[in-house]
């Protein structure tokens, strides 16, 4: 559809110049201002175009309208490489979990935790992948990331932006799809790893570590089996999966930075979400000093990474009361998934 048929559908075209950055329109709109412009921007992104918003005066407005950038190329042989090897070191890992030995044959029985995990990662990025392509914004696809050792045998998955994000909706949705579609497999891995997983006495003096239970967890797991009080869960590699899922969804939540928290904060809250990033770094702090210290790890990591956020490129549109909804039930996940203490040794 042509751009200025796009424009003209929700606004009045006052005039309009074609230069070799894109179209720049003077356009009018009177009645429902903010409604108008989102639903337009909306339709454009669906055409393939982004708009960047250059000054607003009253009801008047100064567009620039161009194309969104083309996908470039991506080296699928990395990402095929990093795949297996991935699939690899987790089941070896799944296979230690078992006690069996991973240099043998006896390495399929890793294979219950590694479909599990790779699963939860694989729908996880493959979240933020398609919402990208949806809003026209150029991303990779997921490197998966190999870690041989004997506990989870991988640090993830990440998948990377190479264009700027148009707005604030675009910013909630690719930012959010991704915990939301993890979460969905990581509660069904739960759901059969607990019943697969063997219920024991609570014992004081038992060696080894103790895995901390977000307030998700406890529904579930109450759900599931039902009360536990002076019992252990022996998990299974499923439900180990299952709760590395919900611990992965939170870190990914936390919002700070680029994280997909910090991406649904921004969404959100515009530029106040730097006030939320960094009190929310000090609470990492906090609760690093007084419970994990991974956590002062993950506080140094962002700060690195960086604590701001940079502005889409059309950050004047706020989302929609339906979008907000669906910010606001992003961050209550965060709290949901999120233990003081994951780790206890």
């Amino acid at each position: 559809m042509n751009v200025l048929n796009i424009i003209s559908r929700y606004s009045i075209l006052n005039g309009y110049i074609a230069v070799e950055d894109g179209i720049y329109a003077s356009i009018s709109i009177y009645n429902d201002f903010k409604s108008r412009i989102s639903t337009m921007e909306d339709e454009l992104i669906k055409n393939g175009y982004y708009m960047e918003i250059k000054d607003i005066e009253n009801s008047k407005v100064i567009v620039r309208i161009f194309e969104a950038p083309k996908p470039q190329k991506q080296n699928y042989l990395l990402h095929l490489v990093l795949f297996i090897l991935t699939i690899i070191s987790t089941l070896m890992a799944g296979a230690i979990q078992v006690g069996a030995n991973p240099f043998s044959t006896e390495i399929l029985k890793g294979l219950p935790f590694s479909i599990s995990i790779m699963t939860i990662l694989l729908f996880h990025e493959m979240g933020h992948y398609l919402l990208s392509r949806k809003f026209k914004v150029d991303a990779t696809l997921p490197y998966f990331i190999p870690f041989p050792n004997p506990i989870i045998g991988t640090m993830g998955a990440v998948i990377r932006i190479r264009s700027i994000i148009p707005n604030r909706k675009s910013l909630l949705y690719i930012g959010a799809a991704g915990p939301w579609l993890g979460l969905v497999v990581a509660i069904i891995a739960l759901i059969v790893g607990l019943k697969l997983s063997k219920i024991v006495p609570y014992n004081l003096s038992h060696e080894g570590f103790t895995l901390g239970e977000s307030l998700l967890f406890k529904i579930i797991a109450m759900l599931v089996i039902g009360d536990t009080q002076n019992q252990t869960i022996i998990l299974h590699p499923i439900a180990f999966a299952g709760w590395l899922g919900l611990f992965i969804t939170n870190l990914n939540l936390i919002p700070i930075g680029q994280l997909d928290g910090g991406h649904i904060a921004y969404s959100l809250f515009g530029k106040y979400q730097k006030y939320i990033s960094t009190i929310t770094w000090i609470f990492l702090i906090i609760f690093g000093f007084l419970y994990w210290s991974g956590w002062i790890v993950w506080a140094i990591l962002t700060l690195i990474l960086g604590l701001s956020h940079p502005k889409p490129l059309n950050d004047f549109t706020e989302l929609s009361k339906k979008d907000k909804i669906y910010a606001i039930l992003s961050l209550i996940l965060f709290i949901l998934t999120f233990t003081p203490n994951p780790i206890k040794i």
